[in-house]
């Protein structure tokens, strides 16, 4: 069983089911204790913005600030550089504790041993 799961979210508001999912099964690894590296990448990058997640509504679906926190709560969530960069937003302009970072973070993360990434 892989000791860290990875995540990429590709899309936010653009694709609310895949968005949806992406988040949910983070923070179910999460809430089930493993490892978990959250990217958020194009449209998803919104959603590290305080207060942009609690107006994400997909019904029957958990509600994706909480699915978020879950996931800040124990693991690590990342915002694309590029992403970031096209959106103009900086680290001041993020949740505490979501980073910025780039292709080479996220590949060195997927490439560790016992790593499983999933992308959607």
């Amino acid at each position: 069983m892989a000791s860290t799961l990875v995540v990429k979210a590709t899309s936010g508001t653009d694709a609310p089911e895949r968005c949806a999912q992406a988040f949910t099964v983070a923070a179910t690894a999460a809430a089930a204790g493993v490892a978990v590296s959250l990217w958020l990448t194009g449209e998803s990058s919104w959603l590290a913005v305080p207060g942009r997640a609690a107006e994400f509504d997909l019904p029957h679906s958990a509600p994706l600030a909480e699915l978020l926190a879950a996931v800040l709560g124990s693991g690590q969530v990342t915002v694309c550089t590029q992403c970031a960069a096209r959106r103009d937003l900086t680290g001041a302009d993020l949740l505490p504790g979501v980073r910025i970072a780039g292709a080479a973070v996220f590949v060195e993360e997927c490439l560790a041993d016992g790593v499983q990434a999933l992308v959607y």
